[in-house]
């Protein structure tokens, strides 16, 4: 009773309510923020992990502005069930160059965290332009104008060196061949390829869309698309050992 009583002279004041909602307010704010000065700490360093390529960042940045965040999400959780379904279960450290990170909470779709390397190349491609040609039930959105679009060249390199500001480890020498490299992803005899892998371990290098000299938005998805999951090697990892 002397609770109730206490507030309602909070309810009743309402100087006294603004002044107990700062300090709730200031006390949660507290817990939130406190642990990101120690986030560095919390991240466990994991060998493989690299920025994207600049196709592949042209590729993401698509990925969020289509919204296909909304239907698929990319974090596989520490369940049994997921992991049988989907693979290893996520680690922080491969989010660690996302600016945003795409987790979810949300899943219309399938998980797309391990999808690298699952599917062809010509299967994502048939999947963007016509997504019941492949999966019958499926209720995802066709995008042909991905395989029209030119993937911009211009300003790759203000996106890099921005993620730089932002604590992306890209070097001065990816930033310059950076217009150079989003190219020779996209040709399936790529010349360049070595020297491609030897600034990003593991790029996958094709003509996504199966349209040579022309290097288009779908290029771009497919090969970000074709990368997630692949970084890490998971077999140094005991990903069952804290299975719930």
């Amino acid at each position: 009773m002397s609770l109730w009583k206490h507030h309602q002279r909070f309810e009743r004041n309402s100087i006294l309510l603004i002044f107990g909602i700062l300090i709730v307010i200031a006390i949660g704010g507290l817990v939130e923020i406190a642990p990101l000065f120690y986030l560095k700490s919390t991240i466990e360093k994991v060998d493989g992990v690299r920025p994207y390529t600049p196709l592949e960042l042209i590729g993401r940045d698509i990925y969020v502005k289509e919204g296909c965040y909304s239907c698929h999400s990319q974090m596989v959780r520490a369940l049994r069930d997921e992991v049988e379904r989907y693979g290893p279960y996520s680690l922080a450290a491969e989010s660690i160059y996302d600016h945003p990170f795409q987790w979810g909470s949300k899943r219309t779709g399938p998980d797309l965290a391990r999808v690298g390397g699952k599917y062809s190349d010509d299967w994502h491609f048939q999947h963007l332009n016509d997504p019941r040609s492949v999966v019958p039930t499926s209720i995802m959105p066709s995008y042909p104008w991905l395989a029209k679009n030119r993937v911009p060249l211009d300003d790759v390199e203000s996106r890099m060196k921005i993620l730089a500001f932002l604590g992306v480890p890209y070097t001065k020498e990816m930033i310059a061949n950076a217009k150079n490299d989003l190219q020779q992803q996209a040709q399936k005899d790529s010349p360049d390829a070595d020297e491609l892998r030897s600034r990003y371990p593991k790029a996958v290098v094709g003509e996504f869309d199966g349209n040579p000299g022309y290097v288009s938005e779908a290029d771009a998805l497919i090969a970000y698309l074709q990368m997630l999951g692949t970084l890490v090697d998971f077999k140094t990892f005991n990903n069952k050992a804290n299975l719930r």
